[in-house]
Protein backbone atom coordinates (compact mmCIF):
# COMPACT_ATOMS: atom_id res chain seq x y z
CA UNK A 1 0.00 0.00 0.00
CA UNK A 2 2.84 2.44 0.85
CA UNK A 3 4.52 1.66 -2.46
CA UNK A 4 1.22 2.35 -4.22
CA UNK A 5 0.96 5.75 -2.53
CA UNK A 6 4.46 6.70 -3.75
CA UNK A 7 3.56 5.66 -7.28
CA UNK A 8 0.48 7.87 -7.12
CA UNK A 9 2.54 10.83 -5.88
CA UNK A 10 4.89 10.35 -8.84
CA UNK A 11 1.84 10.23 -11.11
CA UNK A 12 0.65 13.54 -9.60
CA UNK A 13 4.01 15.08 -10.49
CA UNK A 14 3.80 13.72 -14.02
CA UNK A 15 0.29 15.11 -14.39
CA UNK A 16 1.45 18.61 -13.51
CA UNK A 17 3.72 18.56 -16.57
CA UNK A 18 0.93 17.65 -19.02
CA UNK A 19 -0.47 20.60 -21.03
CA UNK A 20 -4.25 20.86 -20.89
CA UNK A 21 -4.53 20.87 -24.70
CA UNK A 22 -3.28 17.27 -24.73
CA UNK A 23 -6.37 16.25 -22.82
CA UNK A 24 -8.65 17.96 -25.30
CA UNK A 25 -6.94 16.21 -28.20
CA UNK A 26 -6.96 12.89 -26.35
CA UNK A 27 -10.72 12.89 -25.79
CA UNK A 28 -12.68 10.14 -27.49
CA UNK A 29 -14.32 11.30 -30.72
CA UNK A 30 -17.78 9.81 -31.26
CA UNK A 31 -20.92 11.46 -32.60
CA UNK A 32 -23.06 13.40 -30.14
CA UNK A 33 -26.16 11.74 -31.58
CA UNK A 34 -26.57 8.32 -33.17
CA UNK A 35 -29.51 6.56 -34.80
CA UNK A 36 -30.06 3.18 -33.09
CA UNK A 37 -29.73 0.01 -35.18
CA UNK A 38 -31.52 -3.32 -34.59
CA UNK A 39 -29.66 -5.52 -32.09
CA UNK A 40 -28.73 -9.19 -32.46
CA UNK A 41 -27.84 -12.15 -30.23
CA UNK A 42 -24.06 -11.67 -29.87
CA UNK A 43 -22.92 -9.10 -27.32
CA UNK A 44 -21.34 -6.44 -29.51
CA UNK A 45 -20.02 -2.90 -29.26
CA UNK A 46 -22.46 -1.84 -31.99
CA UNK A 47 -25.47 -3.17 -30.05
CA UNK A 48 -24.31 -1.52 -26.83
CA UNK A 49 -23.82 1.76 -28.65
CA UNK A 50 -27.29 1.58 -30.23
CA UNK A 51 -28.92 0.85 -26.89
CA UNK A 52 -27.01 3.42 -24.85
CA UNK A 53 -27.51 6.33 -27.25
CA UNK A 54 -31.24 5.63 -26.97
CA UNK A 55 -31.35 5.01 -23.22
CA UNK A 56 -29.17 7.98 -22.26
CA UNK A 57 -30.74 10.37 -24.75
CA UNK A 58 -31.90 13.83 -23.65
CA UNK A 59 -35.50 12.64 -24.16
CA UNK A 60 -35.11 10.42 -21.07
CA UNK A 61 -34.67 13.61 -19.00
CA UNK A 62 -32.02 12.13 -16.71
CA UNK A 63 -34.22 9.20 -15.54
CA UNK A 64 -34.55 10.40 -11.94
CA UNK A 65 -36.56 7.94 -9.84
CA UNK A 66 -40.07 9.26 -9.17
CA UNK A 67 -40.20 11.32 -12.37
CA UNK A 68 -41.53 10.91 -15.92
CA UNK A 69 -37.98 10.31 -17.15
CA UNK A 70 -37.62 7.18 -15.01
CA UNK A 71 -40.98 5.92 -16.29
CA UNK A 72 -39.82 6.37 -19.90
CA UNK A 73 -36.58 4.52 -19.20
CA UNK A 74 -38.29 1.57 -17.53
CA UNK A 75 -40.89 1.43 -20.33
CA UNK A 76 -38.06 0.90 -22.82
CA UNK A 77 -36.51 -1.86 -20.71
CA UNK A 78 -39.84 -3.66 -20.28
CA UNK A 79 -40.57 -3.43 -24.03
CA UNK A 80 -37.19 -5.04 -24.74
CA UNK A 81 -37.82 -7.78 -22.15
CA UNK A 82 -41.13 -8.56 -23.83
CA UNK A 83 -39.55 -8.56 -27.31
CA UNK A 84 -36.94 -11.05 -26.11
CA UNK A 85 -39.61 -13.36 -24.71
CA UNK A 86 -38.57 -13.07 -21.07
CA UNK A 87 -41.14 -14.05 -18.46
CA UNK A 88 -42.59 -11.04 -16.59
CA UNK A 89 -41.86 -11.25 -12.85
CA UNK A 90 -43.20 -7.97 -11.49
CA UNK A 91 -46.58 -7.11 -9.99
CA UNK A 92 -49.77 -8.74 -11.27
CA UNK A 93 -48.13 -10.53 -14.20
CA UNK A 94 -46.33 -7.41 -15.46
CA UNK A 95 -42.65 -6.57 -15.84
CA UNK A 96 -42.97 -3.77 -13.27
CA UNK A 97 -42.62 -3.89 -9.52
CA UNK A 98 -44.05 -0.61 -8.30
CA UNK A 99 -42.02 1.15 -5.62
CA UNK A 100 -43.98 3.73 -3.54
CA UNK A 101 -41.65 6.73 -3.59
CA UNK A 102 -42.49 10.10 -2.05
CA UNK A 103 -41.12 13.57 -2.84
CA UNK A 104 -40.13 15.90 0.02
CA UNK A 105 -39.29 19.59 -0.08
CA UNK A 106 -38.36 21.92 2.77
CA UNK A 107 -41.43 23.80 3.99
CA UNK A 108 -40.87 27.52 3.19
CA UNK A 109 -42.46 28.42 6.53
CA UNK A 110 -39.69 26.59 8.44
CA UNK A 111 -37.64 28.67 10.89
CA UNK A 112 -34.81 27.62 13.19
CA UNK A 113 -32.42 29.63 15.34
CA UNK A 114 -30.39 30.15 18.49
CA UNK A 115 -29.48 32.93 20.91
CA UNK A 116 -32.83 34.64 20.24
CA UNK A 117 -32.03 34.97 16.50
CA UNK A 118 -34.27 33.42 13.84
CA UNK A 119 -33.08 31.85 10.56
CA UNK A 120 -35.58 31.72 7.67
CA UNK A 121 -35.73 28.91 5.09
CA UNK A 122 -34.55 29.88 1.57
CA UNK A 123 -33.12 33.15 2.90
CA UNK A 124 -30.64 32.07 5.59
CA UNK A 125 -30.46 28.34 4.85
CA UNK A 126 -31.62 25.45 2.70
CA UNK A 127 -31.37 21.72 3.37
CA UNK A 128 -29.62 19.15 1.22
CA UNK A 129 -31.42 15.95 0.11
CA UNK A 130 -31.80 13.18 2.66
CA UNK A 131 -33.20 9.69 2.35
CA UNK A 132 -35.64 7.41 4.07
CA UNK A 133 -36.39 8.29 7.65
CA UNK A 134 -37.74 11.44 9.28
CA UNK A 135 -35.33 14.31 10.03
CA UNK A 136 -33.17 13.87 13.11
CA UNK A 137 -34.33 16.34 15.80
CA UNK A 138 -32.10 19.38 16.22
CA UNK A 139 -34.08 21.15 18.96
CA UNK A 140 -31.80 21.70 21.95
CA UNK A 141 -28.61 20.47 20.24
CA UNK A 142 -25.46 22.36 21.26
CA UNK A 143 -23.86 24.27 18.37
CA UNK A 144 -20.20 23.49 17.62
CA UNK A 145 -17.69 25.03 15.22
CA UNK A 146 -15.95 22.42 13.06
CA UNK A 147 -13.76 24.91 11.11
CA UNK A 148 -13.69 23.72 7.45
CA UNK A 149 -14.66 20.67 5.42
CA UNK A 150 -10.97 20.35 4.48
CA UNK A 151 -10.14 19.73 8.15
CA UNK A 152 -12.87 17.15 8.67
CA UNK A 153 -10.29 14.51 9.58
CA UNK A 154 -9.45 16.54 12.69
CA UNK A 155 -12.91 15.93 14.16
CA UNK A 156 -13.75 12.90 16.31
CA UNK A 157 -17.05 11.10 16.56
CA UNK A 158 -17.14 11.60 20.33
CA UNK A 159 -16.59 15.35 20.02
CA UNK A 160 -19.47 15.92 17.59
CA UNK A 161 -21.98 13.36 18.85
CA UNK A 162 -25.33 15.02 19.39
CA UNK A 163 -23.98 18.45 18.34
CA UNK A 164 -25.15 20.76 15.58
CA UNK A 165 -21.85 21.16 13.69
CA UNK A 166 -21.18 24.30 11.63
CA UNK A 167 -18.20 24.48 9.27
CA UNK A 168 -16.99 26.44 6.27
CA UNK A 169 -17.34 24.71 2.89
CA UNK A 170 -13.85 24.40 1.36
CA UNK A 171 -13.66 24.79 -2.46
CA UNK A 172 -13.07 21.50 -4.21
CA UNK A 173 -13.75 19.37 -1.12
CA UNK A 174 -16.79 17.07 -1.31
CA UNK A 175 -18.06 15.67 1.98
CA UNK A 176 -19.76 12.26 1.99
CA UNK A 177 -21.20 11.48 5.42
CA UNK A 178 -21.10 7.69 5.65
CA UNK A 179 -21.63 5.54 8.72
CA UNK A 180 -17.87 5.72 9.34
CA UNK A 181 -17.72 9.53 9.13
CA UNK A 182 -17.06 11.43 12.38
CA UNK A 183 -20.13 13.52 11.49
CA UNK A 184 -22.47 10.51 11.37
CA UNK A 185 -23.57 10.95 15.00
CA UNK A 186 -24.15 14.70 14.85
CA UNK A 187 -27.61 16.15 15.42
CA UNK A 188 -27.19 18.19 12.24
CA UNK A 189 -24.49 19.65 9.99
CA UNK A 190 -24.41 23.11 8.39
CA UNK A 191 -21.97 24.15 5.67
CA UNK A 192 -21.23 27.88 5.36
CA UNK A 193 -21.34 28.60 1.62
CA UNK A 194 -20.82 32.38 1.55
CA UNK A 195 -22.41 35.69 2.52
CA UNK A 196 -25.52 34.76 0.52
CA UNK A 197 -27.22 31.65 -0.82
CA UNK A 198 -26.31 31.66 -4.50
CA UNK A 199 -28.96 30.95 -7.17
CA UNK A 200 -27.37 27.52 -7.65
CA UNK A 201 -27.56 26.68 -3.93
CA UNK A 202 -31.17 27.90 -3.76
CA UNK A 203 -32.14 25.86 -6.84
CA UNK A 204 -30.62 22.74 -5.35
CA UNK A 205 -32.39 23.40 -2.05
CA UNK A 206 -35.75 23.73 -3.79
CA UNK A 207 -35.35 20.38 -5.57
CA UNK A 208 -37.50 17.61 -4.16
CA UNK A 209 -35.90 14.73 -2.29
CA UNK A 210 -37.28 11.51 -3.80
CA UNK A 211 -37.27 8.53 -1.45
CA UNK A 212 -39.28 5.72 0.14
CA UNK A 213 -41.67 6.57 2.96
CA UNK A 214 -40.04 6.11 6.38
CA UNK A 215 -40.32 2.58 7.72
CA UNK A 216 -41.88 2.15 11.17
CA UNK A 217 -39.29 2.67 13.90
CA UNK A 218 -36.63 3.65 11.35
CA UNK A 219 -33.76 5.67 12.84
CA UNK A 220 -33.96 9.40 12.12
CA UNK A 221 -31.90 10.87 9.27
CA UNK A 222 -29.02 13.30 9.69
CA UNK A 223 -29.85 16.55 7.88
CA UNK A 224 -27.21 18.74 6.26
CA UNK A 225 -27.79 22.41 5.50
CA UNK A 226 -26.17 25.12 3.41
CA UNK A 227 -26.22 28.39 5.35
CA UNK A 228 -24.93 31.93 4.95
CA UNK A 229 -22.01 33.27 6.97
CA UNK A 230 -24.35 35.76 8.61
CA UNK A 231 -26.66 32.96 9.70
CA UNK A 232 -23.72 31.07 11.19
CA UNK A 233 -22.68 34.13 13.18
CA UNK A 234 -26.20 34.40 14.54
CA UNK A 235 -25.99 30.79 15.75
CA UNK A 236 -22.77 31.49 17.64
CA UNK A 237 -23.54 35.07 18.66
CA UNK A 238 -20.11 36.23 17.43
CA UNK A 239 -18.03 36.74 14.28
CA UNK A 240 -16.66 33.64 12.57
CA UNK A 241 -13.11 35.04 12.73
CA UNK A 242 -13.39 34.96 16.52
CA UNK A 243 -14.14 31.22 16.60
CA UNK A 244 -11.63 28.44 17.13
CA UNK A 245 -11.96 24.72 16.46
CA UNK A 246 -14.46 23.11 18.82
CA UNK A 247 -15.95 26.43 19.97
CA UNK A 248 -19.58 26.13 21.06
CA UNK A 249 -22.46 28.54 20.78
CA UNK A 250 -26.00 28.35 22.08
CA UNK A 251 -28.51 25.57 21.55
CA UNK A 252 -30.66 25.06 18.47
CA UNK A 253 -34.29 26.11 18.54
CA UNK A 254 -36.96 24.81 16.18
CA UNK A 255 -37.15 21.83 13.84
CA UNK A 256 -36.84 21.27 10.09
CA UNK A 257 -40.21 20.63 8.46
CA UNK A 258 -41.06 19.21 5.03
CA UNK A 259 -43.94 19.06 2.53
CA UNK A 260 -44.54 15.54 1.14
CA UNK A 261 -46.29 14.20 -2.00
CA UNK A 262 -46.51 10.83 -3.79
CA UNK A 263 -43.93 10.11 -6.54
CA UNK A 264 -44.12 6.42 -7.56
CA UNK A 265 -41.34 4.66 -9.47
CA UNK A 266 -40.68 1.04 -10.49
CA UNK A 267 -38.23 -1.84 -10.84
CA UNK A 268 -38.26 -3.96 -14.01
CA UNK A 269 -38.14 -7.71 -13.31
CA UNK A 270 -37.94 -10.54 -15.87
CA UNK A 271 -36.95 -14.21 -15.91
CA UNK A 272 -35.31 -16.56 -18.39
CA UNK A 273 -36.34 -20.08 -17.39
CA UNK A 274 -33.54 -22.58 -16.81
CA UNK A 275 -33.19 -25.78 -18.79
CA UNK A 276 -32.68 -28.23 -15.91
CA UNK A 277 -35.93 -29.41 -14.24
CA UNK A 278 -34.08 -29.90 -10.95
CA UNK A 279 -32.36 -26.49 -10.93
CA UNK A 280 -34.72 -24.14 -12.74
CA UNK A 281 -36.38 -23.25 -9.41
CA UNK A 282 -33.11 -21.53 -8.42
CA UNK A 283 -31.93 -18.20 -9.83
CA UNK A 284 -28.77 -16.35 -10.69
CA UNK A 285 -29.75 -12.69 -10.39
CA UNK A 286 -28.21 -10.16 -12.78
CA UNK A 287 -28.85 -6.48 -12.12
CA UNK A 288 -28.13 -2.84 -12.81
CA UNK A 289 -29.86 0.38 -11.83
CA UNK A 290 -31.91 2.20 -14.43
CA UNK A 291 -32.27 5.54 -12.63
CA UNK A 292 -29.98 8.57 -12.61
CA UNK A 293 -30.19 12.08 -11.11
CA UNK A 294 -32.35 14.04 -13.57
CA UNK A 295 -31.79 17.70 -14.37
CA UNK A 296 -29.00 19.91 -13.06
CA UNK A 297 -30.86 21.96 -10.47
CA UNK A 298 -28.38 24.84 -10.73
CA UNK A 299 -29.12 25.35 -14.44
CA UNK A 300 -27.29 24.83 -17.71
CA UNK A 301 -23.51 24.95 -18.17
CA UNK A 302 -21.08 24.90 -21.10
CA UNK A 303 -20.85 21.15 -21.77
CA UNK A 304 -17.47 21.04 -23.52
CA UNK A 305 -15.73 23.28 -21.02
CA UNK A 306 -17.07 21.24 -18.11
CA UNK A 307 -16.07 17.91 -19.69
CA UNK A 308 -12.47 19.00 -20.22
CA UNK A 309 -12.29 20.54 -16.75
CA UNK A 310 -13.73 17.36 -15.19
CA UNK A 311 -10.95 15.24 -16.67
CA UNK A 312 -8.29 17.43 -15.13
CA UNK A 313 -10.15 17.99 -11.86
CA UNK A 314 -10.53 14.27 -11.23
CA UNK A 315 -6.84 13.62 -11.77
CA UNK A 316 -6.03 16.52 -9.44
CA UNK A 317 -8.18 15.19 -6.60
CA UNK A 318 -8.28 11.40 -7.05
CA UNK A 319 -7.09 9.51 -3.98
CA UNK A 320 -7.98 5.84 -4.67
CA UNK A 321 -6.11 4.37 -1.70
CA UNK A 322 -8.30 6.32 0.68
CA UNK A 323 -5.33 7.19 2.89
CA UNK A 324 -6.01 10.40 4.86
CA UNK A 325 -4.31 13.44 3.33
CA UNK A 326 -1.87 15.52 5.33
CA UNK A 327 -2.29 19.28 5.43
CA UNK A 328 0.61 19.54 2.99
CA UNK A 329 -1.15 17.18 0.57
CA UNK A 330 -4.44 19.06 0.96
CA UNK A 331 -2.64 22.32 0.20
CA UNK A 332 -1.03 20.79 -2.88
CA UNK A 333 -4.44 19.55 -4.03
CA UNK A 334 -5.92 23.04 -3.69
CA UNK A 335 -3.00 24.44 -5.69
CA UNK A 336 -3.55 21.87 -8.44
CA UNK A 337 -7.23 22.78 -8.65
CA UNK A 338 -6.45 26.48 -8.80
CA UNK A 339 -3.93 25.86 -11.59
CA UNK A 340 -6.34 24.06 -13.91
CA UNK A 341 -6.85 25.81 -17.22
CA UNK A 342 -8.96 24.36 -20.01
CA UNK A 343 -8.03 24.86 -23.66
CA UNK A 344 -11.23 24.86 -25.73
CA UNK A 345 -9.76 26.08 -29.02
CA UNK A 346 -9.68 22.69 -30.73
CA UNK A 347 -13.26 21.92 -29.64
CA UNK A 348 -14.62 25.31 -30.68
CA UNK A 349 -13.15 24.77 -34.15
CA UNK A 350 -15.68 21.96 -34.64
CA UNK A 351 -18.86 23.23 -32.99
CA UNK A 352 -20.20 26.18 -30.97
CA UNK A 353 -21.01 26.37 -27.26
CA UNK A 354 -23.60 23.84 -26.13
CA UNK A 355 -25.52 24.68 -22.97
CA UNK A 356 -26.53 21.53 -21.11
CA UNK A 357 -28.65 20.85 -18.01
CA UNK A 358 -29.54 17.13 -18.37
CA UNK A 359 -27.62 14.52 -16.38
CA UNK A 360 -27.86 11.75 -19.00
CA UNK A 361 -26.22 9.04 -16.90
CA UNK A 362 -24.64 7.20 -19.83
CA UNK A 363 -22.05 5.43 -17.70
CA UNK A 364 -23.98 5.72 -14.42
CA UNK A 365 -25.74 3.41 -14.96
CA UNK A 366 -26.89 3.43 -18.54
CA UNK A 367 -23.85 1.28 -19.27
CA UNK A 368 -24.91 -1.36 -16.75
CA UNK A 369 -28.56 -1.22 -17.82
CA UNK A 370 -27.89 -1.84 -21.51
CA UNK A 371 -25.22 -4.45 -20.74
CA UNK A 372 -27.85 -6.41 -18.81
CA UNK A 373 -30.20 -6.05 -21.80
CA UNK A 374 -27.45 -7.39 -24.06
CA UNK A 375 -26.93 -10.30 -21.68
CA UNK A 376 -30.66 -11.01 -21.67
CA UNK A 377 -30.73 -11.04 -25.48
CA UNK A 378 -27.65 -13.27 -25.72
CA UNK A 379 -29.12 -15.80 -23.28
CA UNK A 380 -32.67 -15.62 -24.69
CA UNK A 381 -31.50 -16.23 -28.28
CA UNK A 382 -28.84 -18.78 -27.40
CA UNK A 383 -29.42 -22.37 -28.48
CA UNK A 384 -28.44 -23.79 -25.08
CA UNK A 385 -30.02 -22.28 -21.99
CA UNK A 386 -28.36 -22.23 -18.55
CA UNK A 387 -29.46 -24.93 -16.11
CA UNK A 388 -30.65 -22.47 -13.48
CA UNK A 389 -33.08 -19.69 -14.25
CA UNK A 390 -31.80 -16.15 -14.70
CA UNK A 391 -33.47 -13.31 -12.81
CA UNK A 392 -32.93 -9.94 -14.48
CA UNK A 393 -33.69 -6.94 -12.25
CA UNK A 394 -33.26 -3.34 -13.35
CA UNK A 395 -33.46 -1.51 -10.04
CA UNK A 396 -34.83 1.98 -9.53
CA UNK A 397 -33.75 4.42 -6.83
CA UNK A 398 -30.10 3.39 -6.53
CA UNK A 399 -29.19 7.06 -6.61
CA UNK A 400 -31.54 7.66 -3.67
CA UNK A 401 -29.81 5.18 -1.39
CA UNK A 402 -30.24 1.74 -3.06
CA UNK A 403 -33.96 1.98 -2.42
CA UNK A 404 -35.26 0.00 -5.41
CA UNK A 405 -33.01 -2.96 -4.67
CA UNK A 406 -33.85 -2.71 -0.98
CA UNK A 407 -37.55 -2.79 -1.84
CA UNK A 408 -37.07 -5.78 -4.16
CA UNK A 409 -35.07 -7.81 -1.66
CA UNK A 410 -37.54 -6.98 1.12
CA UNK A 411 -40.45 -7.85 -1.21
CA UNK A 412 -38.96 -10.36 -3.68
CA UNK A 413 -41.13 -11.61 -6.54
CA UNK A 414 -39.38 -15.01 -6.36
CA UNK A 415 -38.51 -16.83 -3.12
CA UNK A 416 -35.51 -14.99 -1.67
CA UNK A 417 -33.73 -18.19 -0.71
CA UNK A 418 -33.95 -19.41 -4.31
CA UNK A 419 -31.45 -16.74 -5.43
CA UNK A 420 -28.01 -18.42 -5.35
CA UNK A 421 -25.94 -15.37 -6.38
CA UNK A 422 -26.28 -11.80 -7.64
CA UNK A 423 -24.08 -10.12 -10.26
CA UNK A 424 -24.28 -6.32 -10.18
CA UNK A 425 -23.11 -4.11 -13.06
CA UNK A 426 -22.78 -0.40 -12.31
CA UNK A 427 -20.67 1.96 -14.45
CA UNK A 428 -18.77 -0.28 -16.90
CA UNK A 429 -18.41 2.14 -19.82
CA UNK A 430 -15.20 3.98 -19.01
CA UNK A 431 -11.99 2.96 -17.21
CA UNK A 432 -9.43 4.20 -19.75
CA UNK A 433 -6.15 5.79 -18.74
CA UNK A 434 -7.73 9.18 -19.49
CA UNK A 435 -10.41 8.41 -16.86
CA UNK A 436 -8.21 7.26 -13.98
CA UNK A 437 -4.50 6.72 -13.53
CA UNK A 438 -4.52 2.94 -13.38
CA UNK A 439 -7.08 2.58 -16.17
CA UNK A 440 -6.58 0.78 -19.45
CA UNK A 441 -8.15 -1.73 -21.80
CA UNK A 442 -7.76 -4.57 -19.25
CA UNK A 443 -8.94 -2.56 -16.23
CA UNK A 444 -11.91 -3.72 -14.11
CA UNK A 445 -12.72 -3.16 -10.44
CA UNK A 446 -14.20 -5.97 -8.34
CA UNK A 447 -15.97 -5.46 -5.04
CA UNK A 448 -17.58 -8.00 -2.71
CA UNK A 449 -16.72 -11.15 -4.67
CA UNK A 450 -15.31 -13.00 -1.62
CA UNK A 451 -17.15 -11.23 1.19
CA UNK A 452 -19.72 -14.03 1.52
CA UNK A 453 -18.44 -16.82 -0.70
CA UNK A 454 -14.75 -17.56 -1.24
CA UNK A 455 -15.82 -20.07 -3.87
CA UNK A 456 -17.63 -17.40 -5.91
CA UNK A 457 -14.63 -15.07 -5.75
CA UNK A 458 -12.34 -17.86 -6.91
CA UNK A 459 -14.73 -18.71 -9.72
CA UNK A 460 -14.60 -15.11 -10.96
CA UNK A 461 -10.82 -15.38 -11.23
CA UNK A 462 -11.04 -18.77 -12.94
CA UNK A 463 -13.50 -17.57 -15.57
CA UNK A 464 -11.40 -14.48 -16.23
CA UNK A 465 -8.40 -16.64 -17.14
CA UNK A 466 -10.41 -18.20 -19.98
CA UNK A 467 -11.24 -14.85 -21.62
CA UNK A 468 -9.58 -13.88 -24.91
CA UNK A 469 -8.20 -10.76 -23.17
CA UNK A 470 -8.35 -11.36 -19.40
CA UNK A 471 -9.02 -8.35 -17.20
CA UNK A 472 -6.63 -7.03 -14.59
CA UNK A 473 -8.82 -6.86 -11.50
CA UNK A 474 -8.42 -3.92 -9.11
CA UNK A 475 -9.51 -4.87 -5.58
CA UNK A 476 -8.40 -1.55 -4.03
CA UNK A 477 -11.94 -0.37 -3.35
CA UNK A 478 -12.91 -3.68 -1.73
CA UNK A 479 -10.54 -3.11 1.18
CA UNK A 480 -12.12 -3.13 4.63
CA UNK A 481 -12.57 0.39 5.92
CA UNK A 482 -11.99 2.09 2.57
CA UNK A 483 -13.55 5.55 3.00
CA UNK A 484 -15.34 5.45 -0.37
CA UNK A 485 -17.44 2.60 1.11
CA UNK A 486 -18.17 1.22 -2.39
CA UNK A 487 -19.33 -2.17 -1.07
CA UNK A 488 -22.22 -0.39 0.63
CA UNK A 489 -23.01 1.99 -2.24
CA UNK A 490 -24.51 -0.12 -5.02
CA UNK A 491 -27.41 -2.52 -5.32
CA UNK A 492 -25.50 -5.75 -4.70
CA UNK A 493 -25.38 -4.98 -0.98
CA UNK A 494 -29.13 -5.41 -0.56
CA UNK A 495 -28.74 -9.00 -1.74
CA UNK A 496 -25.61 -9.55 0.36
CA UNK A 497 -27.38 -8.39 3.52
CA UNK A 498 -29.64 -11.44 3.14
CA UNK A 499 -26.66 -13.77 2.76
CA UNK A 500 -26.77 -14.00 -1.05
CA UNK A 501 -23.22 -14.09 -2.52
CA UNK A 502 -22.52 -11.13 -4.79
CA UNK A 503 -20.07 -9.82 -7.36
CA UNK A 504 -19.94 -6.11 -8.17
CA UNK A 505 -18.19 -5.09 -11.40
CA UNK A 506 -17.32 -1.52 -12.36
CA UNK A 507 -14.73 0.34 -14.40
CA UNK A 508 -14.72 3.00 -11.69
CA UNK A 509 -15.43 6.65 -11.07
CA UNK A 510 -14.21 9.45 -13.34
CA UNK A 511 -14.48 13.19 -13.79
CA UNK A 512 -17.88 13.06 -15.50
CA UNK A 513 -19.49 11.11 -12.64
CA UNK A 514 -22.83 12.75 -11.72
CA UNK A 515 -22.26 15.54 -14.23
CA UNK A 516 -24.18 16.63 -17.33
CA UNK A 517 -21.10 15.44 -19.24
CA UNK A 518 -21.79 11.73 -18.59
CA UNK A 519 -22.96 11.15 -22.18
CA UNK A 520 -22.78 8.26 -24.70
CA UNK A 521 -20.07 9.81 -26.88
CA UNK A 522 -17.48 9.36 -24.12
CA UNK A 523 -18.08 5.62 -23.61
CA UNK A 524 -15.51 2.97 -24.56
CA UNK A 525 -17.84 0.46 -26.24
CA UNK A 526 -15.16 -2.13 -27.02
CA UNK A 527 -14.17 -2.28 -23.33
CA UNK A 528 -17.83 -2.39 -22.31
CA UNK A 529 -18.45 -5.26 -24.75
CA UNK A 530 -15.66 -7.31 -23.16
CA UNK A 531 -17.16 -6.70 -19.72
CA UNK A 532 -20.49 -7.95 -21.03
CA UNK A 533 -18.96 -11.08 -22.54
CA UNK A 534 -17.07 -11.80 -19.34
CA UNK A 535 -20.27 -11.46 -17.29
CA UNK A 536 -22.03 -13.77 -19.77
CA UNK A 537 -19.39 -16.45 -19.18
CA UNK A 538 -19.48 -15.91 -15.42
CA UNK A 539 -23.27 -16.13 -15.20
CA UNK A 540 -23.23 -19.27 -17.34
CA UNK A 541 -20.67 -20.90 -15.06
CA UNK A 542 -22.59 -20.06 -11.87
CA UNK A 543 -25.92 -21.10 -13.37
CA UNK A 544 -24.53 -24.50 -14.41
CA UNK A 545 -22.85 -25.38 -11.08
CA UNK A 546 -24.13 -28.63 -9.58
CA UNK A 547 -24.39 -26.85 -6.21
CA UNK A 548 -25.05 -23.38 -4.87
CA UNK A 549 -21.95 -21.21 -4.32
CA UNK A 550 -20.80 -22.06 -0.81
CA UNK A 551 -21.37 -19.29 1.75
CA UNK A 552 -18.40 -19.58 4.10
CA UNK A 553 -18.17 -16.01 5.46
CA UNK A 554 -20.32 -14.31 8.13
CA UNK A 555 -23.65 -12.96 6.95
CA UNK A 556 -24.54 -9.35 7.81
CA UNK A 557 -27.59 -8.24 9.77
CA UNK A 558 -30.25 -7.61 7.06
CA UNK A 559 -31.59 -4.63 8.99
CA UNK A 560 -28.23 -3.34 10.20
CA UNK A 561 -26.01 -0.58 8.85
CA UNK A 562 -23.52 -1.58 6.17
CA UNK A 563 -19.88 -1.00 7.11
CA UNK A 564 -17.22 -1.96 4.60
Amino acid sequence: MKRNCWLRLLAFAAWLAVPSVAWAQGSQVLPRTYRPRPTSAPISAADLMSRLYLFADDSMMGREAGTVGAMKGTAYIAAEAKRLGLVPAGDSGSYFQNVPFIARTLDPATTIGANGATLVAYTDFVTLPFRGAEPRPIQGAEIMYGVTTASLADLTADAVKGKFVVMRASPGVTVRITAASPLAGAAGVAFIVGPELSPAVLANGRSATLTLPPAPNAPSALITLNITSGAAEKLFGKKLDELTAGATGGRMQGELRYVTRSAPTRNVVAILRGSDPQLRGEYVAVGAHSDHIGYRAQGAVDHDSLHLYNQLRYFATENPTGAPLTEEQRSAMRDRLAAIRVNLDSVRAHHPVRRDSINNGADDDGSGTVTVLELAEAFAKGRVKPKRSLLFVWHTGEEKGLLGSRYFTDHPTVPRDSIVAQINIDMVGRGAATDLREGGERYLQLVGSRRLSTELGDLVETVNKTEAMPFTFDYTFDANGHPDNIYCRSDHYNYARYGIPVVFLTTGLHGDYHQVTDEPQYIDYAHMMRVGRFVFDLVNRVADLDHRPNVDQPKPDPMGTCRQ
